[in-house]
């Protein structure tokens, strides 16, 4: 999706990718009407147009990796798992479920039950925040039964995805101080947590530089564990010189390796 401010989106993931020696090819799915702030609201795309943008791209240059964000409708998810089945052989990270959008992009149960059922099990990677998890999970526990993170994960895994990156986690599976942690579930029940020190402010686009630093990291031939490190890594630092260019929240700065001071 675009977003005019650059934080979120196709903006966003063209500025991490170059960050990283990557060159990114964009194919929009919704247009925000956005501030620093907030997103007011957000316009879906022609699926037909979308598809046939994607098909132009990937029929003229070859791709290392895949990223896809955030989807506005069940016909644009079907039609992006039709065209990422083409590229099996290419790591897929599906990051498509944002904060930062009315209701987090998540009010949909058929957008949801469509990630679930045709796009996760194409993943290589797929992120998501525990909450996001967690209404994912509605969809297959039954009512008045909590379960465990570790089941929710093995859900997904189970019908095919590589891994799941959930954010936001501890070692107990709750924050822990002014620490957090993303924890990296494998299919053959392998873990992997790396910690990270709390920053003090309001980000927009946190989530999205991380799996973009991991798609990146990925195109680059590094495995999902390997990748974690290095984009969590990256985003820690991209946050940690966030600068704030309106009256919102700050942007993470994608370019503070190359341009520390960069300003608007």
């Amino acid at each position: 999706m675009s977003d005019p401010v650059g934080a979120l989106g196709v903006q966003a993931d063209v500025a991490t990718f170059a960050a990283h020696g990557c060159h990114a090819l964009s194919i929009t799915t919704a247009m925000l009407v956005s501030d620093s702030a907030r997103v007011e609201e957000w316009h879906e795309v022609d699926t037909g147009v979308m598809a046939d943008q994607a098909r132009q791209v990937l029929e003229d240059m070859p791709i290392a990796a895949v990223k896809i964000g955030a989807i506005a409708s069940i016909e644009q998810a079907a039609a992006i798992a039709e065209i990422v089945s083409d590229y099996a052989e290419v790591p897929l990270i599906v990051d498509p479920f944002l904060s930062a959008l009315p209701d987090s992009g998540m009010s949909d149960e058929d957008i949801v039950a469509s990630i679930r059922q045709i796009l996760a099990p194409q993943a290589t990677v797929l992120q998501l925040s525990q909450s996001e998890l967690g209404r994912m999970a509605e969809l297959w526990r039954e009512a008045g039964v909590d379960s465990s993170l570790e089941a929710d994960v093995a859900e997904l895994t189970a019908r095919g995805c590589q891994y799941v990156l959930v954010t936001g986690t501890s070692r107990n599976g709750h924050k822990n101080g002014h620490k957090r942690a993303n924890t990296l579930f494998d299919r053959d029940d392998g873990v992997t947590i790396i910690d990270w020190q709390h920053l003090p402010g309001h980000f927009v686009g946190a989530g999205t530089t991380l799996s973009g630093a991991l798609a990146a990291c990925m195109a680059h031939g590094m495995d999902a564990v390997e990748a974690l490190r290095a984009a969590q890594d990256y985003t820690y630092g991209a946050l940690l010189n966030a600068q704030r260019f309106g009256m919102g929240k700050l942007v993470p700065n994608r370019f503070y390796r190359i341009l520390p001071q960069a300003g608007q």
